[in-house]
């Protein structure tokens, strides 16, 4: 069966017989028609349902006329940002702008505007004030009430008010999506739509929306004292349950309250197999191909989605307030299925890049209980230890695995997602362990410690350090027993709350010890709706409401950062100036030891060129032999130095086939 766009101009519409579309689908992305796209799931719902829809994507937001291009909808417009929020999308950490927007034909910068949703909601109010506007997406998602907006550094209202919408969708959205439009199809006013759970509505009046909702601090309270934002958060954190979430009530002025209906359930196995199999092009729209395609298709276009949600509860990821903490999979047979179906595209070369989800190895919900009561509204699952009533199980994912790398024409499967290595520390059989050395990795494992402070870490929500470290151990263990020679590539985070100089420091000795310099730092991002945002914007962990050490200042951060990359000969200044004020200057000097010497210089530190790697190699071993409590010490510095080099450089030799693929797919 020949798959098809949906439409895109008005002579698509023509070519399908229809005069009029239900509903126009605003996007702030390129249209890719990939599940992993979330404007192509709830596209390709809607049509499942028999709704017609047409995509606008990537308006001229100076021209509200422009999105009018497929003309005056039955039911209403859809709105969303897109895959990601539009303010992620186009700013650094540090404020800059971005250069490049993978997202939109040609990796072109620009072509859509910040705060994409509340851009493009005002454009269709104002160009078609008559129909029912319903945003949704993550910028929206993560915006549903009031919230801190890292940009401006201010409170902003809910994006349901901000963007003049009527209705605003969260979650992932397919159940909420199809309930909606079939309200709207049987007449109902979109302004008496106020049951549909995943769903946020306004209202002149709340006494009308039972007894039991949670009445939240109001706008202006938040907005005026940092302490009650704070408490506001937790209360909605609490509440991110299907089961045991309650409705929450936001005042804005005098008359206006916006109301957060609980979450949608979660999909069943078969539901999700359902929204997977919709018949998807999973390719960008052609149309895009003189302009250099869409760059983010290549990160997506052979892997393989087997799960959503996440029971981890890192502090800094906002996956508890869109997909939440209940764990939903797809079936063995939907996955080989779509998998069997990429190896006879053309461009498949035998690898397919990932199978797994937010977390990879999360394969069920963390306990019995969770699809009867849901996730428990004050504990984790993971942290600070693994719950006595968390299942710990891999034997579902392996077999999943197991089938995938024996269907013909498939010579690899890598596992890319991320693996949470405390939950694979609980599950006392070793064979996912195993089969992950031997099968889906090829040279090197990526993994997020974050951090080795244990303070720091608290206020992430990971794993103490001792955890990581028990990790490597087996991991080196494994592969040693398996004859192979492969590696830990730990992703790190600076300028995290709770982070002081000192907790800096302290990385970078442990760096020092490892024998390498990461190439990739990421320092602490405050996203909208986080435990971690709420953290750094009012200074309290909203869990306790104690106090939390927030490193703000600019200067501050770089230097946290530069600590991480103390080797690099142009961040010595930085470092030697946060070793001064920290009181480590006893990190200062010619011993191996130290981080940097008393003056700049080219050995001992900073990417060595090549005749004075022996040099390097020769204080990793000084430091081995000093410091034996680091697993990752056990190797040979000359190895592990040497090793990591070839696996993270451009110099990299060329390898297997395999290899080859796994690069181009970072």
């Amino acid at each position: 069966m020949m798959r098809e766009f949906l439409p895109i101009s008005r002579d698509d519409m023509k070519k399908r017989g229809w005069d009029e579309l239900d509903f126009v689908y605003v996007i702030g992305d390129a249209y890719v028609d990939h599940p992993s796209f979330g404007p192509a799931i709830i596209s390709r719902v809607l049509e499942a349902h028999g709704y017609k829809v047409g995509i606008i994507s990537q308006p001229d937001w100076k021209n509200d006329q422009s999105v009018m291009a497929l003309g005056v909808p039955r039911l209403g417009f859809l709105v969303s940002a897109g895959n990601m929020d539009s303010m992620v999308n186009h700013y650094t950490v540090s404020k800059k702008r971005r250069h490049q927007d993978a997202f939109t034909p040609g990796g072109v910068y620009g072509k859509r505007p910040d705060y994409a949703a509340v851009v493009y909601g005002n454009m269709i109010r104002r160009a078609c004030p008559e129909k029912p506007i319903i945003v949704g997406g993550i910028e929206a998602s993560l915006r549903r009430l009031g919230h801190y907006d890292y940009w401006s550094n201010k409170i902003r209202r809910s994006l349901l008010i901000e963007s003049s919408a009527d209705l605003l969708l969260y979650g992932m959205g397919e159940r909420s999506i199809v309930e909606v439009a079939d309200a709207l199809d049987s007449g109902i006013d979109v302004s008496d739509i106020t049951w549909v759970a995943g769903s946020v509505f306004k209202s002149k009046k709340a006494e009308d929306f039972g007894e039991e909702a949670i009445m939240l601090p109001t706008f202006d309270e938040i907005a005026a004292d940092k302490r009650k934002y704070a408490e506001s958060f937790y209360i909605q954190y609490q509440n991110t349950d299907p089961f045991s979430g309650k409705r929450m009530i936001e005042k804005y002025g005098a008359r206006m309250y916006v109301i957060q209906n609980p979450p949608a359930k979660p999909l069943s196995e078969q539901e999700m197999d359902d929204v997977y199999d919709l018949p998807y092009v999973r390719d960008y729209h052609p149309s895009y191909k003189a302009l250099g395609g869409v760059p983010a298709i290549e990160e997506i276009k052979f892997s393989l989605v087997s799960n959503r949600g996440c029971f981890g509860g890192c502090g800094f990821c906002a996956l508890t307030f869109h997909q939440g903490r209940i764990i939903q999979t797809r079936s063995h047979e939907s996955i080989v299925k779509e998998a069997a179906a990429l190896t006879k595209r053309k461009d498949f070369k035998g690898y397919i890049h990932d199978v797994g989800g937010p977390t990879a190895n999360f394969r069920h919900p963390a306990c019995k209980h969770q699809l009867k009561r849901g996730a428990c509204p004050n504990k984790q699952c993971l942290f600070p230890k693994p719950c006595s009533q968390l299942q710990a199980d891999h034997k579902d994912y392996v077999t999943l695995l197991r089938k995938l790398r024996a269907l013909p024409g498939i010579k690899k499967v890598f596992i890319r997602s991320g693996i949470r290595f405390d939950y694979l520390l609980a599950d006392k059989d070793k064979t996912f362990l195993k089969e992950l050395c031997q099968y889906h990795i090829s040279g090197q494992l990526k993994v997020a410690p974050e951090h080795v402070s244990d303070a720091v870490l608290d206020k992430m929500g990971k794993p103490h350090h001792e955890v990581y470290v028990d990790f490597t151990k087996q991991y080196k263990k494994m592969n040693q027993r398996l004859g192979m020679d492969q590696y830990l590539v730990p992703y790190l985070m600076s300028s995290h709350p709770g982070s002081e100089l000192k907790d800096a420091v302290t990385l970078a000795e442990y760096i020092r010890d490892l024998g390498y310099m990461p190439e990739q730092v990421q320092d602490f991002y405050p996203t909208p709706s986080t435990l971690s945002t709420c953290m750094y914007y009012t200074g309290l962990d909203p869990r306790t409401m104690t106090p939390v050490y927030v490193p703000k200042d600019p200067h501050e951060k770089d230097m946290q950062r530069a600590l991480i990359q103390y080797r690099d000969p142009k961040n010595y200044q930085l470092v030697k100036e946060a070793l001064i004020k920290a009181g480590r200057e006893d990190l200062i000097g010619f011993d191996s030891r130290c981080l940097i010497p008393p003056r700049p210089m080219h050995h001992g530190y900073g990417k060595a060129p090549a005749q004075n790697r022996n040099v390097r190699t020769n204080n990793a071993k000084n430091n081995s032999s000093r410091n034996g409590k680091f697993s990752s010490r056990n190797n040979s510095r000359k190895r592990t130095t040497e090793n990591i080099s070839r696996n993270t450089s451009t110099n990299r030799k060329k390898g297997s086939q395999s290899e080859k693929a796994h690069r181009r797919h970072e």
